[in-house]
């Protein structure tokens, strides 16, 4: 009989591949105190506002230490459905429309846990985070990657989902915007996915978590348009927009016998979310709104540095909608994502993340974030010149 303990792991998760972000960022961390500028780890360099951090210090003094409901308190979902209906202009109802969640990361589960069925062809698009694919893996079901390109924007287009579309197919999966091209979709191309949903009883899971961080035009959530409300499961947190990663908040809306649904799995996995957070995040909703505003200008100027230094260094980068990630092509400097990842970290100490870590259609880019401050935007950026300008010269 064999002794490796491998015999006991999964089939399906012994196949699972590894984050391809964590696993850069184990070379990262071992270069700790080599002055390494990160472009990589998508997380605000803001500490969470005061006055949140200081709701969360006031309900443990109150004694806040105890389970809430299954679905997140009360105050909690009334304060969500105010934001929701006002930033979004969709309308769900607090008691059994609402589910509070450890973050977007379990709201993404739990919708996946408690909607596919083995074998449901499950359709998202690509360059896309990490974990879409593998919760489809986990859960049994077969992932549709659909593409999008750089001269769009990285904008998901109804064409390519018509061209991906399979019979079987169940839920198509949206992050706008997207981490990690910062790509969206305007409203007319919504309309046009939204028509191409009813017409094949999609179910959809639309990821807006970066949504407050748009910097040109509006952002429209696919679930405010007509027939979609009904069809879609809308996920939100705190972690971008009000620098809240550590929290572990978000929250899932939708029809109450869907959100019920992913109540039974939340209940017997996770219970509920950290009464603590839950304070923090209410505070967040009453009073952070301000907060969001001046972070998403120093993003939007930080954005504008990158992309700009970006394609002055002829490593050509659309300029992101939304988010905080740049998606720069690095194919010019005829290295590999990774080539190009690693030398830049060993060479220049710059941290970037290959644009294959979030499927094959990043081939061929970085993910660049910019949330990190101006001043780091800068010396980082003459870091990646010096790079490039090394490689040219070799060649």
């Amino acid at each position: 009989m064999s002794n490796d303990p491998k015999r006991w792991v999964a089939g399906h998760v012994s196949v699972l591949p590894k984050s391809g972000i964590r696993d850069f960022f184990e070379l990262v961390a071992k270069m700790k105190g080599q002055d390494v500028i990160s472009l990589g780890v998508g997380e605000p360099d803001f500490v969470t506002p005061w006055h949140i951090r200081e709701a969360a210090i006031y309900a443990l003094e109150r004694g806040k230490t105890y389970y809430t409901s299954n679905l997140g308190t009360p105050e909690l979902r009334k304060a969500i459905a105010g934001y929701v209906a006002e930033h979004f202009h969709i309308g769900y109802r607090p008691e059994d429309q609402i589910i509070v969640t450890v973050g977007v990361s379990e709201a993404l589960d739990l919708a996946c846990r408690a909607f596919i069925n083995p074998g449901d062809k499950v359709m998202f698009h690509q360059p896309c985070y990490v974990s879409y694919h593998p919760s489809i893996a986990l859960t049994h079901g077969e992932p549709i990657a659909v593409p999008t390109y750089a001269k769009d924007g990285f904008a998901l287009t109804a064409a390519a989902l018509r061209e991906a579309w399979q019979p079987g197919a169940k839920m198509l999966m949206l992050n706008l915007p997207t981490n990690p091209t910062g790509g969206t979709c305007t409203k007319k191309q919504l309309t046009e996915i939204a028509e191409f949903c009813r017409e094949k009883d999609l179910l959809v899971l639309t990821d807006e978590i970066y949504s407050e961080l748009t910097f040109d035009g509006t952002h429209t959530s696919i679930a405010s348009l007509p027939g979609m409300a009904e069809r879609t499961i809308f996920l939100h947190g705190f972690s971008k927009a009000f620098a809240m990663t550590g929290w572990r908040i978000g929250y899932a809306c939708g029809p109450a016998t869907l959100i019920d649904a992913m109540m039974k799995v939340h209940q017997y996995t996770m219970l509920c979310a950290s009464i603590v957070a839950q304070e923090a995040a209410l505070e967040a909703l009453q009073h952070g709104w301000d907060d969001v505003l001046k972070m998403r200008e120093q993003y939007h100027r930080r954005r504008d540095l990158i992309v700009r230094r970006f394609n002055e260094i002829g490593l050509t980068c659309h300029s992101p909608r939304g988010s905080f990630y740049a998606f720069p092509d690095v194919a010019k400097t005829g290295l590999s994502e990774k080539d190009f990842a690693v030398g830049l970290l060993q060479q220049e100490r710059v941290a970037v993340v290959p644009g294959n870590a979030f499927g094959v259609n990043g081939t061929g880019h970085v993910r660049a974030c910019f949330a990190t401050s101006y001043e780091q935007i800068v010396e980082a950026c003459d870091r990646i010149e010096r790079f490039v300008a090394q490689g040219r010269a070799k060649r």
